[in-house]
């Protein structure tokens, strides 16, 4: 059995009235993600648990089908494990945001999207002028960066920093145990920037932890995406990183490099997951007609490629769900549940038959899973 599992990031969303009360997911045209609800199972899944603050984080781990109550530890070292880096039992890894701030407020929490080139200058630079025996600057991919701290405070609260665009700052500085020494990092940061006339002028500090302790993944299989984050979640669980040319992590992506590099990867594995982050930036940058064309664009590109492709084998299962919601009004993540669609060659006993896949349209019939760590689990096992 060959299992594909597609996460289109941030992808659901609530009605707009830009829409006339549609949600994007509702007003893109995805005839494939579509005939899936139709002529597979759907269902709704709570991704993020009752109480836990809504992100990619928690709610990939629990697409992966691990309790995130139980597993996470924050995101600053699976990134770290992604790139590579080996924590130490008493580092600390901290996810540094190259951002924007102008009058006290959180302009842009990408500088502008800037560029992985771009930005390793300014990170090797911060690294020179801030870095120590106890702290490293390390380059990751765009704005998502990392900082090393040997000690470093681990039970602060952080926000992150897209959750608060446009916002003023200060009251959302890190707070608790040891949280000065991450200000005082971030202000001299900004000393450091401010005056060089670059898109980044500071470094937000968030997701910290320390290194993860994870149980294997039950299958033999791979992940593809193009950010660290869910790079180092698929490392963590022992599936292989596969990196696609020119996937991006944004707008302009290699949609259907991904797709095909998927079906390539199950002629010698069993599963794949892979991660598309253009819709969860649309939303967080309020971009209504870019999140639209990244949906039809996962349809189009990924999911239409990996339907047409994977008919070669003869028993094979297809997922497609967002992680989270991602709604244009709010422009950060929010926690309700989220429609999946499961489609293969083995028709399952649960069927939908809704109108197509949608919020609205899923909300009302099929599955219902609380617990969203035990959708992979029905998932996998139920043939």
């Amino acid at each position: 059995m060959k299992y594909v599992v597609i996460v289109g990031d941030g992808m659901a969303d609530r009605p707009l009235a830009n829409l006339k009360g549609r949600t994007p997911l509702e007003a893109a045209r995805t005839p494939n993600m579509d005939l899936m609800a139709q002529k597979g199972t759907c269902g709704m899944v709570r991704t993020v648990p009752a109480g836990v603050k809504p992100g990619s984080d928690v709610a990939n781990f629990s697409i992966f089908g691990y309790d995130p109550r139980k597993y996470f530890m924050g995101r600053g070292p699976l990134e770290a494990l992604s790139q590579g880096i080996k924590l130490k039992n008493d580092e600390v890894a901290y996810r540094c945001n190259l951002v924007r701030a102008e009058k006290g407020k959180m302009a842009d929490y990408s500088a502008g999207h800037i560029t992985t080139k771009e930005a390793d200058k300014i990170i090797k630079l911060l690294n020179r002028e801030l870095g120590n025996k106890r702290i490293r600057f390390h380059t990751g991919v765009g704005y998502r960066h990392l900082v090393i701290i040997k000690n470093g405070p681990e039970k602060v609260k952080c926000t992150p920093p897209h959750d608060i665009t446009g916002k003023n700052f200060a009251k959302y500085l890190p707070k608790g145990p040891g949280a000065d020494s991450l200000n005082i990092l971030m202000s001299d940061s900004y000393e450091i920037l401010s005056s060089l006339g670059l898109k980044a002028n500071m470094i937000w500090l968030w997701g910290q932890g320390k290194r993860p302790k994870m149980n294997k993944f039950p299958l033999k299989g791979s992940v593809i995406t193009a950010v660290d984050l869910i790079k180092g979640i698929g490392k963590a669980i022992g599936l292989k990183v596969i990196d696609v040319p020119g996937a991006t992590g944004y707008f302009d992506t290699n949609f259907k490099g991904k797709a095909e590099y998927a079906l390539r990867s199950l002629n010698n594995n069993d599963f794949v997951f892979v991660h598309i982050e253009a819709p969860d930036e649309a939303g967080h940058e309020g971009m209504i007609k870019e999140k639209i064309k990244a949906i039809e664009n996962i349809d189009r590109y990924v999911v239409g490629t990996i339907l047409k492709g994977i008919k070669k084998f003869k028993r094979y299962k297809i997922m497609v769900l967002p992680d989270h919601a991602t709604p244009i009004s709010l422009m950060t993540h929010s926690g309700e549940p989220v429609p999946f669609a499961i489609y293969g060659a083995i028709r399952s006993s649960v069927h939908c038959d809704c109108g197509g896949y949608n919020e609205k349209n899923i909300k009302g019939c099929g599955l219902k899973f609380e617990q969203g760590h035990r959708l992979m689990d029905y998932f996998i096992r139920r043939a």
